[in-house]
């Protein structure tokens, strides 16, 4: 778990370069599983999706609002080449 990945950037960056890894599986709702594999592959890293079964909740009209937001801030990052607001010291991920 990633307790600074404020956003779906900061998780992405953060799993480079605090944790140390290049390649990784992102397990969401297939909406999210987008947005991560693509901030992913944009910074170089090797990410697939794993889609989680959808939640059927009040927030499902929220999220259909906010996700062509969330993308286009995701195209935004990438062009001004956002970084996390915290990155913290490297922790090391035994396997």
């Amino acid at each position: 778990m990633d307790f600074a990945g404020f956003r779906t950037l900061d998780s992405v960056v953060r799993c480079q370069k605090v944790f140390g890894q290049s390649r990784f599986t992102v397990i969401s709702q297939q909406f999210h599983n987008q947005r991560a594999v693509f901030l992913a592959r944009q910074k170089g890293l090797n990410a697939i999706g794993y889609n989680a079964k959808d939640v059927h909740t009040s927030l499902t009209l929220r999220t259909r609002v906010r996700e062509p937001l969330a993308r286009l801030k995701a195209v935004i990052d990438i062009v001004f080449n956002k970084q996390p607001k915290f990155l913290g010291e490297p922790v090391q991920i035994k396997i």
